[in-house]
């Protein structure tokens, strides 16, 4: 990793442990929780790519602007489209004022969280594999 390394190494570190993280989330019933992380891991993980890549202030919270900007970098990002999915589990996941008539917690489930881990874990992933190539 080269230009803002250290805010790299950092942030994808967080990305990892928010994904374990939303993994256990899942595990535990708490889907709300699991769907939420996922996003985070991804978001993380996509500004982890950008400060590696000399990227100072990243204040972008959208998986699809993330990734819009990232693939400026590569174009490898443009394989991960639809997890630009992961946006609307940023806010109505933790806020009982983000779904009408329901708590978070009573309306996403399994397929929910399943869904959002399926799109967090390939990211992430592929992130990694960009900022810590196996070693010969």
């Amino acid at each position: 990793m080269e230009a803002n390394g250290e805010a790299a190494k950092r942030w994808l570190s967080q990305a990892e442990h928010d994904l374990a993280a939303s993994e256990a989330s899942r595990a535990a019933g708490h889907h709300e929780w699991a769907c939420f992380q996922a996003q985070q891991a991804a978001e993380k993980a996509l500004k982890a790519f950008l400060y590696a890549h000399g990227e100072r202030d990243v204040h972008l919270h959208s998986i699809r602007a993330l990734l819009t900007v990232c693939h400026e970098f590569d174009l490898g990002f443009d394989q991960f489209r639809e997890a630009a999915d992961l946006d609307q589990y940023y806010t109505p996941t933790r806020n009982p004022n983000g779904l009408p008539d329901t708590a978070p917690h009573e309306f996403y489930g399994e397929e929910h969280a399943e869904r959002c881990l399926s799109h967090a874990r390939p990211l992430l992933s592929f992130v990694t594999s960009l900022l810590r190539p196996p070693s010969d």
